[in-house]
Formats: structure tokens, C-alpha cells, sequence
């Protein structure tokens, strides 16, 4: 009988999204709630299975760990894109890859609500009301502030339609971006320059790739404005972390929100944990009901598929 793997529920809800009773008789299958760093654990652990099942890139599979898996014949990635899994190495082995759909808007929510959060300083009023205190800060409009998007894709536009909805003038800059394109999408096409010089909020909508790893940098701290906020729930390798942490701890910037980290599950002695001004969530940008649904369903179909020779959305 086949062995099936899903790793790193760790909302311990994969059962609830997904009929995988269908498999019964067919493949025996096993759940994991935590995530292992080690790849040696990893290996060990792994060893006995012939298809893994992986919630975008919370383990990550390289080359090194496909070659340590000999049993191994199905990957299912919930997304179509997972930069944290090596599909040469797999299409090497022949291992056949498969992926899911998504429903594309709840990280744009998360998103938008990070501006709404950094904005009237949710959390430090609701902080102080509840140990006894009132009002601590003074708020900030975002009708008639300038909302910047860096990147104008699927959730960048979404951004965009949220921020003119709240009444902002929303601006938005990346490599291949037209002031067409922009302007079908309800943004004004900016250099990256003027982006991050006039904007009063940021927020990161970029692919992770090698012309955007590190695109935001001490340079671009340096020309925000001070009052300005930094939103990221793209990829944690899109930002400088070192320039951010100094950004932060010198008050170049009023703050930032992150969504999106360079070690998941963060490290309790990770820097970031100690930055001021700082709102923090543990990479929740997909992780609502709706995105849930599609991905567990969708990736019991690809083993389903697999189990009956008749793949389904295959990758390679």
C-alpha cells in the first residue's frame, strides 16, 4: 500500500478541509503538525513515504533531500509555484510534481489591513485599554495619503482597487510595469525612486527572483519618509533585513508590517523579534478558510489522480 505524507499542518485542520477518507484501502496516510529543520531528521523521517504532500514553502525541498528519498514518486505543492522545492532535481528522479490552485486575494486582505492596522495604531490603543490606560497616539487618514505598490500583479492590483476604495492616491513601480498597464489597474506608474520618496505607505507585491532579491535596501529606507510605514507579504528575501532592522532601530522609518520571514518558523532569538515598530504575523497572508479549502482538496485530487495514473495540474 502507498504511503502519503502531509506535512506541516500546524493548525492540525488538514483533516477537516479535505475528504481523505477517500484514500482508505488505497494508501495509508499520515499527518505531521510540526516542521522539521534538520535535513537528516527530515530524511529519516521521510524515508518511507511514496508521495509528500507540502503547504507552499514551510519545509523546503531541495536537490539534497530529494537524492535521500528513493521511495519517493509524487510532490504535491499547494500553490503552482514553490521556490523552496527543487523541480529539476525532481524531474531528474522522475518524480512527477503537482500543485493546486489558489484562491488570490487573502494575502491581499492581510495586506490591506496591515495599512489599516500601522495607520490608527490598532494595537498599541487596544494594548493600552487593556492595562488600564486610554488614549496613547494620535492616528493618520488614509484618504488623500499615497499608497505605493511595488509589484502590480494579481495582488498588487487588489491593492490597489482596496487603497482608492479608502480614498488614496495609489502609485506603483515595477521593472516591466507600462503606464498603461498601471493605469488599467487604477495606479499612476512611478520610478521607484519617486515610489519610495512620496509614498506614505509601501507594501511589497514583487515575485521573490534574483533581480529582486534585496531590491529594497538601505537606499530605499533612506529615501522614505520618516512618517512613511513598510508593508511586506511577499517574500522575506525581497528586503534587506539588516538595512530594515536599521531602519527600525534609527527611526528612518515610523514602521513596517511583516507577514514574511527569512527562517520559518521564526527563531525565538531572531532579531526581528526585538525590532521597534514593528508589527509581526507568522506568515498568515493564505492561511484563511477559503485558501484552505482549495488546497487540501486540490491536493487530495492530485493524489487521487496519481493513484489512478491520470495526473492532475502537473508541474513537471
Amino acid at each position: 500500500m502507498m504511503r502519503i505524507a502531509v506535512l506541516d499542518d500546524y493548525q492540525n485542520v488538514a483533516s477537516t478541509f479535505a475528504d481523505w477518507s477517500s484514500l482508505s484501502g488505497r494508501a495509508e496516510l499520515t499527518i505531521f503538525h510540526d516542521t522539521v529543520r534538520h535535513e537528516d531528521d527530515l530524511a529519516k523521517r521521510l524515508a518511507v513515504f511514496d508521495a509528500v504532500c507540502l503547504m507552499r514553502e514551510r519545509t523546503p525541498f531541495p536537490a539534497s533531500l530529494i537524492a535521500r528519498l528513493p521511495r519517493l514518486k509524487l510532490i504535491v505543492t499547494t500553490g503552482m509555484n514553490n521556490a523552496s522545492l527543487d523541480l529539476a532535481a525532481a524531474k531528474a528522479r522522475g518524480i512527477l510534481v503537482c500543485g493546486t490552485n489558489s484562491v488570490g486575494h487573502s494575502t491581499a486582505e492581510l495586506a490591506f489591513a496591515f495599512v489599516l492596522q500601522l495607520a490608527r495604531g490598532i494595537s498599541r490603543e487596544s494594548a493600552s485599554l487593556a492595562e488600564g490606560g486610554w488614549q496613547v497616539g494620535v492616528g493618520r487618514d488614509l484618504a488623500g495619503a499615497r499608497l505605493g505598490l511595488l509589484g502590480l500583479g494579481r495582488l498588487g492590483a487588489k491593492m490597489a482597487a482596496y487603497g482608492r476604495a479608502f480614498g488614496m492616491e495609489v502609485v506603483a513601480w515595477s521593472q516591466n510595469l507600462t503606464e498603461e498597464a498601471a493605469s488599467e489597474k487604477g495606479a499612476e506608474r512611478v520610478s521607484r525612486e519617486e515610489l519610495f520618496a512620496s509614498s506614505d505607505f509601501v507594501s511589497v507585491h514583487l515575485r521573490l527572483s534574483p533581480r529582486t532579491t534585496g531590491i529594497v535596501g538601505a537606499a530605499e529606507f533612506a529615501r522614505m519618509k520618516r512618517d512613511a510605514f513598510l508593508i511586506n507579504t511577499s517574500r522575506a528575501g525581497i528586503i534587506d533585513q539588516a538595512a530594515l532592522l536599521n531602519a527600525l532601530q534609527h527611526q528612518m522609518i515610523a514602521g513596517a508590517a511583516l507577514d514574511v520571514f527569512d527562517e520559518e518558523p521564526l527563531p525565538e532569538e531572531h532579531p526581528l523579534r526585538h525590532a521597534p515598530n514593528l508589527l509581526m504575523t507568522p506568515h498568515i497572508g493564505y492561511v484563511t478558510r477559503d485558501t484552505y479549502a482549495v488546497f487540501y482538496r486540490e491536493t487530495l485530487e492530485a493524489v487521487l489522480g496519481w493513484l489512478d495514473g491520470n495526473p492532475v495540474r502537473m508541474i513537471v
